[in-house]
């Protein structure tokens, strides 16, 4: 979206703005406004000049501007019908320099996962990265994988979606079997750091929207399968995105977050780590996003990395 488009829709966030006003605030002739309005009427905004001016009536289903129209958090969105991969392209972005940007995509064709396993991202998702550059130290890099999280959560939850979280990085939904419920969000976090201080970090979010169901792997849902209709993609980008900016500004309050939104505390785990299996009921999360499993002998294990197996009580 270009700068011009971008400060005309701000202004309209508020209600009715006339012409020449608009074009007083963003330093540019009545002409160019007419101009981008025509553009974004175009693009499937409506909007309405009454006689109090220029009014948004309608906004589009998805794409960057619309999720920025509105969203209550200092995040730019850079948005794609379709890309390899969200998070290489917020690499890009990092390498120039830029911070407190959301780059979301429709379709994703060359994802990865966790391990460098491939993600599926058809079209009618939600494939969000987002990059900041938090003040702190390498070492804290895994709470906003945390964070990530609770975001979807809270998101799909307001939707009517009862989401839980799976340790490190899954958010399901429902009971299903000993795998401890249906696939419906990955998150892959990237980093690049110095000795004491974070770079810059990226979190992916691969998110099953308005997904067909055939289009999904086994033990996959989708927000559209699991509500019986199609969920509203903007809104729940937006959520996501307000949610994690006030988690980030608040580091604290991440760890209390997690913990109410989590389907593996309490649950009898199979945590297979570098350094071997490790099976017990998983009791509790540390800063900064360790598990913390009590074995079958009584001994405390700290997990910081891991996949991670609900199984069926003992």
């Amino acid at each position: 979206m270009s700068d011009t488009r971008r400060a005309l829709l701000a202004a309209l966030e508020g209600g009715p703005v006339a012409g020449p006003a608009l074009a007083d605030e963003l330093g540019v002739s009545r002409a160019a406004v007419w101009k981008q309005v025509e553009g974004l009427r175009e693009a499937g905004w409506g909007i309405e000049s009454t006689d109090d001016g220029y009014r948004v009536t309608d906004v589009p289903d998805f794409g960057g501007d619309a999720i920025e129209f509105g969203l209550d958090a200092p995040v730019e969105v850079e948005y794609h019908d379709s890309i390899g991969s969200t998070n290489e392209r917020a690499r890009e972005l990092a390498d120039e320099g830029r911070t407190d940007l959301a780059v979301v995509a429709d379709e994703q064709t060359a994802g990865r996962g966790r391990l460098d396993r491939g993600w599926s991202g058809p079209s009618g998702g939600i494939y969000c990265s987002l990059l900041i550059r938090p003040d702190a130290p390498p070492a804290h890099a895994p709470v906003y994988t945390l964070a990530a999280a609770v975001a979807v959560t809270t998101a799909a939850r307001e939707g009517g979606v009862d989401a839980s979280i799976k340790w490190p990085n899954d958010v399901l939904v429902g009971e299903s079997g000993e795998r401890g419920g249906k696939k419906l969000c990955g998150i892959l976090t990237e980093m690049e750091g110095e000795a004491d201080r974070v770079k810059w970090l990226i979190v992916g979010i691969g998110i099953n929207a308005n997904v067909d169901t055939d289009m999904l792997p086994e033990g996959a849902t989708s927000l559209q399968a699991e509500r019986g209709e199609p969920f509203d993609r903007r809104r729940f980008t937006q959520r996501l995105l307000e949610t994690f900016d006030g988690l980030r500004s608040d580091p604290d309050s991440i760890l209390d977050a997690w913990r109410e939104h989590a389907a593996t505390i309490g649950q009898r785990v199979r945590v297979d780590t570098p350094g071997g299996e490790i099976v017990g009921e998983a009791v509790d999360v540390e800063f900064p996003g360790a598990l913390i499993v009590e074995t079958d002998d009584g001994e405390r294990r700290r997990v910081t990395a891991g996949d991670c197996e609900h199984l069926r009580p003992v």
